[in-house]
C-alpha cells in the first residue's frame, strides 16, 4: 500500500500547500479524526495494481448523517478532461479526426471569427493548452473569448480550449460528446454511473461540498455536457478507465507513446502530453501521467504510474474551513 500513502499525502500537499501526517488507511477511527481536522466531509480512494483494481476505500459522510459508500458520485471536476482527451484521441486513432488540422475546419468561435490566428488552431494546440485561451472567458472583463498569444507559442491551463474541442467535434460528427464517450468509452467499459450531466436519480449518492461553516452546498445541477468540468462518477467507474489507459486506452502504441511524451514543458521535471500532465522522472526511472481538479470545496487527482503498473486515483470533497486550505 505504499503507493496509496504516497499518493494521499501528495493529493492533501498539493491542497493544503502543507506537509501532511496521512493516518493509517486501515484504521477507520484515525481516519475519521484525521478527517474531521482536515475539514474534509467525504474521502473515497481506488488503488490499482498488476492490472487489477486491489482496494477502494470510502471514508465520512455524503452529507450530514448519510455515510459514503462505494457507490457514493462525486463531481471531479477537471479530471473530467481526461474523458474529452481519451474520446478525442480515439477518434485520431481510428483515422476520424487529425491532430494537426486546422479546427477552423469543422469550428470557429463567434468571438473570434474575425481574428486570423483562429484559422491556425489545431487539436494538439488545445490538448496541450497551448491555444492562446484564457481559463475561462467569463474571467475576462469583455466576458468574451479572446486570445492572449499567438497559438502553439506557450503554455497556458485553458478550460475553454476543451470546450472549444468539444464544439468541433459535435460540428463534424453530429453528435453531443456524452454520445462519443458513451459508444468509444462508457458503454464499452461498463461506465453505468458516470454522466457529464446531472441526473436526479443520482441525488441520493451524491458527495455534496460544504462551506468553511460545514453547510451544505447545492451542486452544478449542469443539463448541457462541459468538456472540461463537472463529470460525475463512481471511484470504481473511474478506475475501470484508469486500467483501460494503462492498457493502451484504444490507442497504437505509436500514439500512446504521443501522448506521453513531452510537448511542452510547464516547469522544471513537470510537462504536458497530449492532455496528460507528465512528471518525469519520478524516482527510479519512473515517470507519472496525471490529471487534477479542482472546483469549490471539490478537490481530485488521478495519478498514473506506466512503468511500475501501479496507479492510483482519490477523489475527495473538501471544508474550506482550515487557514491552510488555499482559497478557490
Amino acid at each position: 500500500m505504499k503507493y496509496l500513502a504516497v499518493a494521499l499525502v501528495l493529493t492533501i500537499c498539493t491542497i493544503l500547500h502543507a506537509k501532511a501526517q496521512v493516518p493509517d488507511m486501515n484504521d477507520s477511527l484515525a481516519v475519521a479524526a484525521w478527517l474531521k481536522e482536515k475539514h474534509i466531509p467525504a474521502l473515497a480512494v481506488g488503488y490499482i495494481e498488476n492490472g487489477k483494481i486491489k482496494s477502494i476505500c470510502s471514508y465520512g459522510e455524503l452529507k450530514a448523517g448519510v455515510p459514503i459508500s462505494l457507490s457514493s458520485i462525486f463531481n471531479v471536476a477537471s479530471i473530467t478532461k481526461t474523458i474529452t482527451i481519451m474520446v478525442t484521441l480515439n477518434l485520431v486513432n481510428s483515422g476520424k479526426w487529425k491532430l494537426d488540422e486546422p479546427i477552423a475546419r469543422y469550428w470557429t468561435d463567434p468571438d473570434i471569427k474575425n481574428d486570423p490566428r483562429s484559422q491556425k488552431l489545431t487539436t494538439r494546440d488545445l490538448l496541450t493548452h497551448r491555444s492562446g485561451f484564457p481559463n475561462w472567458r467569463s474571467q475576462q472583463a469583455s466576458g468574451k473569448l479572446a486570445f492572449q498569444f499567438d497559438p502553439g507559442t506557450k503554455y497556458q491551463y485553458s478550460g475553454e480550449g476543451f470546450e472549444y474541442l468539444r464544439h468541433a467535434l459535435e460540428r463534424k460528427f453530429n453528435r453531443k460528446l456524452e454520445q462519443l464517450a458513451d459508444s468509444l468509452i462508457f458503454s464499452p467499459l461498463d461506465m453505468r454511473d458516470t454522466r457529464f450531466t446531472w441526473n436526479n436519480n443520482q441525488e441520493s449518492r451524491f458527495a455534496y461540498p460544504f462551506d468553511a461553516n460545514q453547510k451544505q452546498l447545492e451542486p452544478t445541477h449542469n443539463t448541457a455536457a462541459n468538456a472540461a468540468d463537472l463529470l460525475k462518477t463512481t471511484v470504481p467507474d473511474y478506475c475501470k478507465f484508469v486500467l483501460w489507459v494503462l492498457n493502451g486506452g484504444g490507442l497504437s502504441k505509436k500514439l500512446y507513446t504521443e501522448m506521453t511524451s513531452h510537448q511542452v514543458t510547464t516547469k522544471p521535471g513537470a510537462y504536458m502530453g497530449l492532455g496528460w500532465a507528465i512528471y518525469d522522472p519520478i524516482g527510479n526511472s519512473e515517470y507519472a501521467i496525471s490529471h487534477g481538479g479542482h472546483d469549490p470545496r471539490v478537490h481530485t487527482m488521478a495519478i498514473l504510474l506506466p512503468q511500475s503498473k501501479k496507479r492510483w486515483l482519490s477523489s475527495l470533497t473538501l471544508i474550506m474551513g482550515c487557514s491552510s486550505i488555499r482559497p478557490l
